[in-house]
């Protein structure tokens, strides 16, 4: 909460970015003048902290039920109307305009007044204090700077635009209406953010045992290990460090390289492949890969893993994550009815259909020995972990979900699938829901996976210089990634289908894009990658299949899959509306091509 909306003239934010009214709400009694607020420790730490609550992946937004992969059973959910034609410049389920810039306008409150404060007695720790806080600050104008660009960065009149660039504290004679950045001169803000982000910053939290450990940039006379470590130590493990810092970036770097945006930017994919592996190179190379199937695709169930987790500290999958939680909230919202749940998301036949044979090969390839009468037998294990399909069990007593009779058939209550699907994956299937023996267990949230970061390498390495080429020598090529990612899925040491294509550049992107389809699925990222692979507008606008099944639990009856939900897609929406409400207050602040209201 900030204390004081007079002095940092904050107030004027609420009006000027969309009815930011989660912005300031200060209580009078509290108000202060400025010379105090420099001496409390805590209003700078809150600054910051109001950063951290805007992250747009805080909460899991199911953007999927926007694509070929989901539907919900929610008739008023927003990416549902935003799929079926409802999206526009005013009704944007999509939208980060808001969080985004009202944690800049944090940010750049943090940047300007933190050399003011006093934040330890001791000169030395002051310093390492106000570094970090500055270097976190950095990192996060970085991170929603990223994530407007992928919201809302578009063409315009030929020439494509990223987002109004603030840099410094607003107050009431600041100018307001200011024009869009070119979408190459924002990626450059987040560059240079980065850069200072990893300057101040160290790669990750640690304490450290010796001065010789200390990094030498923060090595001043009079350092000691306590002092290092009060203010830089593992105590500040889950807050913005280099190695986060890094990760956005790499993330940045695909953003500008993708065909949607490549044409307008000074992306490369040689510059997004680098970035990426850098961070493979501080996980150990391709053997930093999670290698076992309950670490790098079941993480959200692995126990053991997340009843170990410290504050702030990684499972081996997680780069970066959330706090945990102990509840029920996701079993609650996605179990099939029988198990007590809403089964609010419904993975679609299209995504079930995506999953290859146990044997690597696609169902639609001959060699996959694909039947249509059996269609779940002998496949990629991530289907049965991933996918609630008929038969599959689900829940503490393990029960098989039978779809032919009852309140987990297609569309025969509220709770009930749309599709013949329900979704398994996030969610702990040692959670009971049933009223007479209700539990909770811990959850967390991903904020980057390192397969993210593995399967942005070999999506930017394949179409740098192919699959099997390293000619920067970092040790690993896309081929070795997609085989090690293959391999801890569907537990096989050779990879036939893998083999067969591995040096046809166009085969390779289908099958990095799958993986990255089946891997990163229901984490928020197909709405958008769909997007900026700049996807065909029939592939955009495909429609959501799903069956029904009829017979008996034993001996099961499927349907020809048919049309769900159709999605309505424009051919300029490949790109997010800036709101409406904006281009109407300022006039400087073109919307993008396609767009009205």
């Amino acid at each position: 909460m900030i204390k004081n909306k007079n002095i940092f003239a904050i107030l004027i934010l609420s009006v000027l970015f969309v009815s930011c009214t989660d912005l300031i709400d200060p209580a009078q009694e509290n108000i202060r003048d400025k010379e105090t607020t420099y001496d409390d420790p805590n209003f700078g730490l809150g600054l910051l902290t109001q950063g951290y609550a805007r992250i747009p992946t805080n909460g899991w937004s199911f953007s999927e039920v926007a694509t070929d992969d989901a539907v919900t059973n929610v008739p008023t959910n927003g990416y549902l109307r935003l799929a079926t034609g409802q999206w526009s410049a005013s009704y944007n389920p999509a939208e980060r305009w808001t969080s985004c810039f009202s944690g800049i306008q944090y940010m750049n409150i943090v940047l300007s007044e933190t050399d003011k404060m006093t934040f330890a007695e001791d000169p030395v720790v002051d310093n390492l204090f106000k570094s970090r806080i500055k270097g976190e600050a950095y990192g996060l104008r970085a991170l929603f700077m990223y994530n407007l660009l992928q919201s809302h960065a578009g063409w315009v009149n030929g020439t494509l635009l990223g987002v109004p660039v603030y840099l410094t504290e607003l107050d009431i004679t600041s100018d307001y209406n200011v024009p869009r950045a070119t979408f190459s001169a924002c990626t450059a803000q987040i560059y240079s953010d980065i850069n200072n982000a990893i300057e101040l910053l160290p790669v990750d939290y640690v304490d450290v045992g010796a001065v010789s450990s200390i990094p030498a940039r923060y090595n001043t006379p009079g350092i000691t290990t306590a002092s290092f470590n009060r203010a830089m130590g593992a105590r500040f493990l889950g807050l913005v460090s280099g190695r986060i810092a890094m990760a956005i970036r790499a993330q940045t770097a695909l953003l500008a390289a993708s065909p949607a945006f490549s044409a307008g930017s000074n992306g490369t994919w040689e510059d997004a492949a680098g970035y990426s592996a850098q961070i493979i190179a501080l996980k150990g190379g391709l053997a930093g890969l999670p290698s076992t199937f309950n670490s790098g695709v079941a993480w959200y169930r692995n126990a053991s893993e997340i009843s170990a987790l410290s504050a702030g500290s990684n499972s081996p999958e997680s780069l970066w994550r959330g706090g945990t939680s102990n509840n029920n909230d996701l079993e609650r919202d996605h179990f099939p009815p029988s198990l007590f749940g809403n089964g609010i998301i419904n993975p679609t036949q299209n995504l079930v259909d995506a999953f290859p044979a146990g044997n690597g090969y696609p169902i639609s390839n001959p060699l996959s020995n694909y039947s249509a009468a059996n269609p779940y037998a002998n496949r990629d294990p991530r289907l049965k972990e991933f996918i609630v399909y008929h038969g599959n069990t689900a829940g503490v007593t393990n029960a098989a979900i039978n779809m032919t009779t009852g309140n987990d058939a297609v569309n025969n209550v509220l709770t009930s699938t749309r599709t013949g699907y329900y979704m398994k994956k996030l969610l702990r299937q040692d959670v009971n829901y049933n009223p007479n023996g209700r539990n909770t267990q811990l959850h967390y949230r991903p904020r980057i996976r390192y397969t993210e970061i593995y399967l942005n390498y070999a999506e930017a390495a394949n179409e740098a210089w192919g699959s099997v080429a390293d000619p920067k020598s970092y040790g690993f090529t896309a081929y070795d990634i997609i085989k090690a990612i293959r391999r801890r899925a569907l537990g096989i040491n050779t990879d036939p289908y893998l083999e067969s294509i591995k040096t046809d550049k166009d085969a390779m992107r289908e099958l990095i894009r799958n993986e990255r389809r089946l891997e990163l699925s229901f984490e928020g990222f197909r709405f958008w990658d769909l997007r900026r692979w700049k996807v065909s507008l029939p592939k955009l606008n495909e429609p959501a299949m799903g069956i029904s099944v009829s017979g008996t639990l034993a001996s099961p009856v499927y349907s020809t899959p048919s049309v769900i939900e159709n999605r309505v897609y424009q051919d300029y929406m490949y790109y997010g509306p800036i709101p409406y409400i904006e281009t109407l207050k300022f006039n400087n602040l073109f919307q993008n091509d396609g767009w009205n209201n």
